[in-house]
């Protein structure tokens, strides 16, 4: 057998990653926001492309494109079809050239107003507030004087957490320094009384110590309960009654006290603003005349998802008398632009598509609350509306959907499935609501342990063990029974 070079011609078939397949899986993942923010990043790079804010501000030159919100359509005709239905013929933008708040601030920019009316544009910019650390280190320039006390201060500084806490003991900041732990523990115990009080504390209980200090309610009583927090924690009233020699009536009082100090001083400087969540899909329920029970009608939040346009008559003028290069740039972003459109009217289409089934499948807790939550699997949605499973994982991530309910992530509908009586099935997620209600209803004087409450389940068809009982009461946070029975049990 000769050996030698040979050149042979093979047919194989191999599924390319192109860079536009690619981002159009990225586009389907983000969310409005996220589709939002990349767009605007498009719109920077591809001089093609513009957003229509509204219906009049479109240049002369610019081709609308398909919106990328399609108008409110029928969720049950619409979950299985594999079309988007036509728009409706009301425009998703509204004029607002033409109006005028004359309870703004406009004409003070304008040149007009103003200053007649005493509003001052520089005085009422808020200044940023300092953070935790800014804040310190202000008041130990105030406090401390020597460079030795200085250097011991921003050592402790650098070593907080967000809750105000010294995260490194005292001595291996001690040992870094080269310093003695006297030195230090001088330092930080006039520390302790800066603003806010309690930061640079070991501990919770030193933090609340220095707390009730300076309102001058520290008494044995207080620190032999400061000191047992762990006991405090488990409800063990009784005992903390004989170890801080009070009655049950004072230790209330005492409790009560502690409740409203400062547990984490130094959060306040770190905690960022509540940020609203936007819907990506809107829900309205549409009544029928008489039971008043219709269907759902669903759109693509306008608000989160702008119109892009094509300028194709600025591409017609710019290559007529562009050179090769300058064409071939055109040409290029030309694609893009076009791609872009239809991307996001594909993804808009299988969003909705797939919120439509969801809303099919569990239309029984949109009417009737968490008690009708079916069991449902992404599996069953992709076989429905013909969809690989995971193009509806990518479709259901971090995207919310806003209900007659409130607002819901696409993915707490999907849930997994317990066994019942004759065959049925229920959702982990109402199995878990159900649990939470027979423990905050139970008898004070007859507590549930976990194997009564899932007796009880069992009685209502719903095979449950123990340990899954368990499991979904810490969940939800629910002590336990012994804890339960300490806290409802009068002292």
């Amino acid at each position: 057998m000769a050996l030698g070079p040979r050149l042979d011609l093979r047919q194989t078939q191999s599924l390319v990653m192109t860079p536009q397949l690619r981002q159009a899986i990225q586009l389907l993942q983000y969310s409005n926001l996220e589709a939002n923010q990349f767009l605007d990043e498009e719109l920077l790079k591809n001089p093609l492309l513009e957003r229509l804010d509204g219906p009049e501000n479109a240049a002369p030159d610019v081709e609308a494109a398909a919106p990328a919100a399609p108008e409110v359509f029928d969720a049950t005709s619409f979950a299985s079809a594999g079309m988007m239905p036509e728009a409706a013929d009301t425009p998703l933008d509204i004029d607002v050239t033409n109006l005028y708040d004359s309870g703004t601030n406009a004409d003070f920019y304008g040149g007009s107003g103003g200053a007649e009316d005493g509003w001052d544009g520089i005085e009422a910019i808020e200044g940023q507030r300092p953070d935790l650390r800014e804040h310190l280190e202000q008041q130990a320039r105030l406090a401390f004087h020597t460079p030795g006390e200085r250097v011991i201060a921003t050592a402790l500084i650098a070593v907080l957490d967000a809750s105000g806490r010294i995260a490194e003991p005292p001595e291996a900041i001690a040992a870094a320094l080269g310093l003695a732990l006297a030195e230090v523990e001088q330092v930080r115990a006039r520390m302790l009384r800066f603003d806010p009080t309690g930061v640079f504390a070991r501990d919770l209980a030193e933090c609340l110590s220095v707390q009730l200090a300076e309102r001058n309610r520290l008494d044995p009583a207080m620190a032999a309960l400061l000191a047992n927090l762990a006991m405090l924690a488990r409800r063990e009233m009784r005992a903390l009654q004989e170890l801080c020699g009070v009655d049950a009536a004072d230790l209330t009082e005492m409790v009560a006290e502690i409740r409203r100090l400062d547990p984490k001083p130094g959060a306040r400087f770190t905690q960022e603003p509540l940020r609203p969540l936007i819907p990506d899909v809107l829900m309205r329920p549409i009544p029928i005349k008489g039971d008043g029970l219709g269907d759902w009608m669903l759109e693509i939040n306008p608000e989160t998802m702008p119109r892009l346009l094509i300028r194709r008559g600025f591409h017609a003028r710019m290559a007529a008398s562009a050179s090769r290069e300058t064409k071939s740039f055109l040409s290029e972003q030309l694609q893009g632009a076009a791609w872009l459109v239809k991307a996001l009217e594909s993804r808009a289409q299988t969003i909705l598509r797939v919120s439509a089934e969801i809303a099919r499948r569990q239309d029984g807790f949109f009417r009737h609350g968490i008690s009708h939550l079916r069991p449902l699997t992404l599996r069953e949605v992709a076989a429905e509306v013909g969809l690989h499973e995971s193009t509806v994982s990518r479709v259901t991530s971090n995207k919310s959907i806003a209900t007659p309910r409130g607002i819901f992530e696409l993915k707490f509908f999907f849930t997994t499935a317990l066994a019942g009586a004759n065959g049925q099935t229920h959702s982990a997620e109402t199995v878990r609501h159900r649990v939470g209600q027979l423990i905050a209803t139970e008898n004070p004087t007859k507590i549930l342990s976990d194997d009564a409450v899932a007796a009880l389940l069992q009685k209502e068809g719903i095979d449950i063990a123990r340990r899954t009982v368990a499991k979904y009461r810490e969940a939800l946070r629910i002590p336990g029974s012994a804890q339960r029975k300490r806290e409802k049990t009068p002292a």
